[in-house]
């Protein structure tokens, strides 16, 4: 006789096999790859924990748990990130969103919600389009273009944008940071410009846990040799793109905040800036204003 797989016996294999193999959050994995397979809400887990599983879904996720226990990531997998507060879309062709990148979030809307009128926000190197959605949604006001070089991320951003009723808020353009932007007729300068970029040196890329390097896209976590080569870009360009008083925040790996600092010093059109801790008391965030 077959043996009948409950939601509650699932659970407790799946925690019992990702412990063993030093799976990150046990637990937390194995509800989100469960729920996603059942579609059900992980709180749903636990008021049918003697529901059956049929084969079919039986299938599904042994399939699942089998990639989960080669270290791809757990969001990949359920195609699915909680960031803000939202659920988002992601897939291979994005960045996951980190919790570190929250604080970009919270940031940009406080400086935003200090102005009077519509703000116009450009989001570079957009991805999965996490940090415009979570800007437009919290910020009403904010009319946001948003770019990116991959066609197949802003597919994703596309799906997101279109979750959350944001079309009107959110142009989503492929191009080169700056470049898509230049033929806008509607937006000359902005209020705000807001990058999480690819940041990551060489020799750090090298070294990136196997869960990042062999699953997550080069194209957004290669910063170049020293990790600074967008940033050198957007402290060249930034001033032709934003208003005098306007912001630029950019989130920065742990070890660049000076020479990120440094860069839009040398480029004479920026105020004082700051630099800014995550909650694991790493520099994370870099801010100033055009004068």
């Amino acid at each position: 006789m077959a043996q009948v797989w409950t939601i509650q016996k699932l659970l407790d294999w799946m925690v019992s096999r990702f412990t063993e193999e030093k799976i990150d959050s046990p637990r937390l994995s194995a509800e989100l790859i469960l729920s996603s397979v059942l579609q059900m809400e992980r709180i749903q887990l636990y008021m049918y924990f003697d529901k059956e599983v049929q084969r079919p879904q039986l299938d599904k996720l042994h399939s699942l748990v089998k990639r989960c226990l080669q270290n791809e990531p757990v969001q990949y997998l359920t195609g699915r990130c909680e960031f803000y507060s939202l659920s988002l879309k992601v897939s291979p062709a994005c960045l996951i969103p980190r919790p570190e990148t929250e604080l970009l979030v919270e940031r940009a809307i406080e400086f935003l919600r200090g102005r009077k009128g519509r703000q116009y926000v450009c989001d570079l190197c957009t991805g999965c389009g996490c940090i415009a959605v979570a800007v437009a949604k919290n910020f009403p006001d904010a009319k946001v273009i948003a770019t990116d070089i991959c066609d197949k991320a802003l597919s994703v951003a596309a799906e997101n944008v279109a979750k959350y009723n944001l079309s009107g808020q959110i142009e989503l353009l492929q191009g080169d940071l700056f470049k898509p932007i230049i033929s806008q007729l509607d937006v000359k300068e902005f209020d705000l410009i807001v990058c999480n970029p690819p940041y990551v040196s060489g020799a750090e890329y090298e070294k990136l846990d196997a869960k990042v390097k062999n699953y997550e896209p080069s194209l957004a976590l290669d910063g170049g040799v020293d990790g600074l080569d967008v940033y050198r870009r957007i402290a060249a360009e930034a001033e032709g793109h934003l208003k005098k008083d306007g912001a630029i925040m950019l989130e920065i790996g742990y070890l660049q905040g000076q020479q990120v600092k440094k860069l839009l010093e040398d480029s004479g059109c920026f105020g004082p800036i700051k630099i800014e801790k995550d909650f694991s008391n790493n520099d994370r965030i870099i801010t100033t204003i055009r004068v």
